[in-house]
């Protein structure tokens, strides 16, 4: 599939590039989507939540009262968990959350998303381009001439590029990416997706292989 380069001003140039059919062709693959996302969410979690069972609430260590002759019902500390103060029954406790992903399932699921993307021609390809210094105002002009300013974008550079990441430092919904470190759930995240030049041919190469 061959589409045409975009300049920065938002106009089309006269060079034509291709998008790889074993990239953005292919049959999109739901269930494998579906896993990679599930497996990025959850390795985002921190996991660092945590409640005092009985065993880790200050005090009880004293029989509140004597076992027979009071009439009461018999017990053995005041930090069970059915007294005030006491602890909490099957509590969260710091676990792990992470989950693995075989690198062809993900490398499927980025090529699914990507081809959905295709389809509903939600990808434009534009020429390498920086700043010298960081500028959000630029940035804005740039997503303006494609009339992008108000929609969630995903932006690949073909290098890490510093000056625009923190350009889109305070747009909230502009996402920077290097060609390589995008994954599913940044894909489906953004209303459109724009390929630096050079990115797209990263893509391509390592993709298709």
């Amino acid at each position: 599939m061959k589409v045409n380069v975009y300049g920065i001003d938002g106009q089309k140039t006269s060079t034509e590039v291709e998008l790889s059919d074993s990239v953005f062709g292919i049959e999109p693959n739901d269930h494998v989507i579906w896993l990679d996302v599930k497996a990025i969410l959850a390795n985002r979690r921190q996991g660092t939540h945590a409640t005092k069972g009985r065993s880790y609430v200050s005090g009880g260590g004293k029989k509140p009262f004597r076992q027979k002759g009071t009439g009461r019902a018999r017990q053995g500390s005041i930090r069970a968990p059915h007294f005030v103060g006491g602890g909490r029954v099957f509590g969260p406790q710091p676990r792990d959350y992470s989950q693995k992903v075989n690198k062809k399932v993900k490398k499927l699921a980025r090529k699914s998303a990507l081809s959905y993307k295709a389809k509903e021609n939600k990808i434009l390809v534009v020429e390498n381009f920086n700043y010298e210094k960081p500028s959000t105002k630029e940035l804005l002009n740039f997503l303006k001439n494609f009339e992008l300013d108000a929609k969630k974008v995903l932006l690949c550079t073909s290098e890490y590029a510093p000056t625009l990441v923190k350009s889109a430092g305070n747009l909230y919904n502009v996402e920077i990416r290097e060609s390589n470190t995008f994954s599913t759930y940044d894909i489906l995240k953004a209303d459109t997706i724009i390929l630096q030049e050079g990115a797209l041919q990263k893509v391509n190469e390592v993709l298709s292989k």
